[in-house]
């Protein structure tokens, strides 16, 4: 059965919860990875991994252990590609699942924002995690975890 690991160090709570009960009721194993302490519920498929400090040291322990068809939970967008280009599937906490198809995008995006931002630009943050954000996030969950179902992984 392919795995969820999270980026947890930027994740909300509310969506870890939601990852939480999905790995109870599923047995599907998820495991946290931050550079600090990261509380987890006392369960058999359940897990934190606290690696140290330091610019994308949590990324590179993500990359390092996830494999095809995993899923990794992250609005970091770097570290997106990266696993898709393993074969793993990325999914960021407001419900939007990136793809092949449409990772280069948001990689330019990115930049360009962080263009702007350097240049002194004030571009304000994303907007505050909605319920329609935790409904599209779990709806996407839910579907990757049927088809891992159904795929017999």
């Amino acid at each position: 059965m392919p795995k969820i690991w999270v980026d947890a160090d930027a994740c909300p709570t509310v969506i870890k919860e939601i990852l939480f009960r999905a790995a109870e009721r599923t047995e599907t194993e998820l495991t946290l990875v931050a550079n600090q302490y990261v509380r987890v519920p006392p369960s058999q498929y359940i897990r934190a991994v606290q690696v140290t400090s330091g610019f994308d040291v949590a990324d590179n322990e993500i990359v390092q252990r996830c494999e095809e068809g995993d899923l990794i939970i992250t609005a970091d967008i770097p570290l997106a590609s990266e696993v898709i280009d393993k074969g793993a599937t990325a999914l960021n906490p407001r419900g939007e699942k990136y793809s092949k198809a449409n990772i280069r995008a948001r990689l330019n995006m990115r930049d360009f924002m962080e263009t702007l931002r350097s240049s002194g630009v004030h571009t304000g943050g994303p907007p505050p995690l909605g319920q329609q954000e935790r409904k599209a996030f779990a709806d996407q969950l839910d579907r990757w975890l049927v088809q891992c179902r159904r795929s017999g992984k």
